[in-house]
């Protein structure tokens, strides 16, 4: 029986995790020789080999990958002890990180601090984050809870090691300028509105992964002018006339009264979804459970 040292398996999780032993030396406060000696420490403990040289860097074997995954299991592990201790001490006290991409905060964060009043003893720190669909899961290394958004029908990889928690689905709606044609319409059909001139988000974004999904069933590529990945400024874009977009229904909603139209897209399901992403470990935590439920209920809310 091998007698695991807990602190090195958690160094070879974030190997796995981060790819780079800099990576992990920058994520620990450690130098990377000390990492490297913590990895070659474990090796000697369990008597084969866990990482191999590849270039400059490492990385891991069969054997380290195996031990890795299962290093993931001894972190919940410990983490529900920890929880259990916690709640027998008195509940959910301590600081959860939460990094949010800018729509979601807009339309879910201030429900959600409400909420958390009713929780004084949980510090609720806030980052914002906006990256394409299939960068949110690597954000979960360094973030409590990460709220990401991802199209419909897509998986992005690196989600399956993490517990994902369903928040909502938001419609994506054409917004039209006033004045334009179809603007007094509650549908639109691809084929109608395809050939406009776009205003959409960088490519990997959930939105424009519908915009090419339009594309594909119409063979007409779209022409984009500008790509941003602020929605008030695309937003803008659209009110002031030079362009047309898809945008969030409940997020760009509370803006469209007097400034742009929103039309229903017929023809493509076309709609993001909103979740949280946390490592099983650190879901276990009294206080990261307290916010994962806030976050729920406020979803339901905006959708009802």
């Amino acid at each position: 029986m091998v007698d695991f040292d807990v602190q090195l398996l958690a160094v070879l999780r974030e190997l796995a995790e981060r790819g780079s032993v800099t990576a992990v030396a920058e994520a620990t406060h450690r130098t990377p020789s000390a990492v490297s000696q913590q990895l070659q420490t474990l090796q000697r403990q369990v008597g084969v080999p866990l990482v191999e040289r590849v270039g400059r860097g490492v990385r891991l074997t069969t054997h380290g990958e195996v031990l890795a995954g299962l290093s993931a299991g001894v972190a919940t592990a410990i983490a529900r002890v920890d929880a259990a201790w916690q709640e027998h001490l008195g509940g959910a006290t301590g600081r959860v990180d939460l990094a949010i991409f800018p729509s979601a905060a807009e339309l879910l964060l201030p429900g959600v601090l409400t909420r958390m009043r009713a929780h004084p003893g949980i510090d609720l720190t806030l980052v914002d984050v906006d990256v394409s669909e299939g960068e949110f899961a690597p954000l979960a290394a360094d973030h409590d809870v990460v709220v990401g958004h991802r199209s419909d029908g897509v998986r992005p990889t690196g989600q399956a090691a993490l517990e994902t928690v369903p928040l909502l689905r938001e419609p994506l709606d054409v917004a039209l300028p006033p004045g334009h044609p179809l603007a007094g319409r509650d549908r639109v059909g691809v084929d109608e509105v395809v050939g406009e001139t776009w205003i959409g988000v960088p490519e990997g974004y959930p939105i424009d992964r519908v915009l090419h999904a339009m594309a594909a069933a119409s063979d007409t590529p779209p022409s984009v002018a500008f790509r941003t990945i602020h929605l008030p400024v695309i937003e803008n874009l659209v009110a002031a006339g030079h362009g047309i977009a898809l945008v969030p229904r409940y997020t760009s909603g509370t803006r469209a009264a007097a400034r742009f139209h929103l039309a229903e897209l017929a023809d493509v399901r076309a709609g993001r979804r909103i979740e949280a992403l946390v490592r099983p470990d650190r879901a276990v935590r009294p206080v990261v459970r307290t916010v994962l439920e806030a976050l729920v209920a406020e979803a339901r809310h905006v959708t009802t």
